[in-house]
């Protein structure tokens, strides 16, 4: 079972990758990642990518993540 604390958890990582692509209104996908590493692995930054895709916070192209809301 998932803890209140893990999800916690999980949302401030998201919410930190977020913010960093906002603060940089766009940023080579590869230059964050190195910046997140020491936090996720791949597959987790991948993931965090998506979901924020998915949203439309953020666009990518070609490895260029930038940020979609005024």
């Amino acid at each position: 079972m998932v803890t209140k604390e893990q999800i916690k958890s999980g949302l401030d990582i998201i919410r930190a990758v977020a913010d960093e692509i906002k603060e940089a209104k766009e940023i080579p996908s590869g230059h964050l990642y190195a910046m997140m590493m020491n936090h996720v692995c791949l597959a987790e930054y991948e993931k965090i990518i998506g979901i924020l895709k998915n949203a439309g916070i953020i666009t990518e192209k070609m490895n260029l993540l930038k940020w979609n809301i005024a």
